[in-house]
């Protein structure tokens, strides 16, 4: 099934000033984070990507224009002749859409309406945030259903700690917001085409369109406690770095035997 990726945004909390990157093409390894993302729907099977593209889209169309299968391939070099011995994106369709510069997520999905309004089942993603989730259960679960729309379900992820205040302004107890009973939007969307529909013109899919279906009891969660990373910010991004630099990382599954 096809795969929408948004990688339009613009990022102004990781960028630095030293780079007009967008979010997306920020490097984890020798690869950026959207190549990270393809890579996990391509180990399930989805290799049709639809890229909603605005700011920094010259940098996105060039990476893949100009892709270096050796820089994570091996490969066999006989004169000027290069043999590989593997291909990441030898079977992959991409298609590059530009959605506009400050199109907020539900107009570019909007946009890109065409490229998906005759699947039966799409995928779509944020394309920042790194995950090991079972795409595979998610998939099925959402096909048992009657839902349009299913969001990975994740623990908050920031640090603070939660206080319970009793008379007198007492604290009563200390807790990680981690270890609250809520739980986030974590990105990773099962959708059906009638999902544009519910979005109005410059309308977001979250606020718009999600906000309708939890109130008519048609969206579903899928819940995830595993690994779950975004890479809003430069210390995000720096922490992944650090984790597959260190060899640990549980969100390229494709490595695993």
């Amino acid at each position: 099934m096809k795969v929408v990726l948004f990688c339009g945004g613009y990022g102004t909390r990781m960028r630095d000033g030293a780079t007009d990157l967008p979010k997306p093409m920020h490097g984890v390894g020798p690869r950026p984070l959207v190549w990270h993302v393809m890579r996990y729907y391509a180990h399930f099977g989805h290799t049709d990507f639809v890229l909603c593209l605005g700011y920094g889209a010259e940098h996105i169309k060039d990476f893949f224009l100009h892709y270096s299968e050796t820089a994570s391939n091996d490969f066999v070099l006989r004169g000027d002749a290069v043999e590989l011995l593997g291909s990441d994106i030898g079977d992959w369709t991409i298609t590059f859409v530009h959605t506009g510069l400050d199109s907020p997520i539900g107009e570019r999905l909007r946009r890109v309406r065409s490229h998906v309004a005759d699947e039966e089942i799409f995928l779509a993603n944020y394309a920042d945030v790194l995950t090991d989730a079972p795409l595979d259960e998610m998939v099925a679960r959402f096909r048992r259903s009657d839902a349009v729309a299913a969001l990975l379900a994740v623990p908050p992820q920031a640090a603070f700690h939660c206080v319970g205040l009793g008379a007198d302004d007492r604290i009563t107890s200390v807790s990680s917001l981690r270890d609250m009973p809520i739980w986030e939007n974590g990105g990773y969307f099962v959708l059906r085409p009638e999902i544009i529909d519910m979005i109005p013109e410059n309308g977001d899919l979250v606020e718009d369109a999600y906000a309708k279906l939890a109130t008519d009891g048609r969206l579903l969660a899928h819940r995830h406690t595993g690994f779950w990373q975004p890479a809003d910010t430069a210390k995000e991004r720096a922490h992944l770095e650090r984790l597959y630099h260190s060899g640990r990382r549980p969100w390229m599954r494709w490595e695993r035997p």
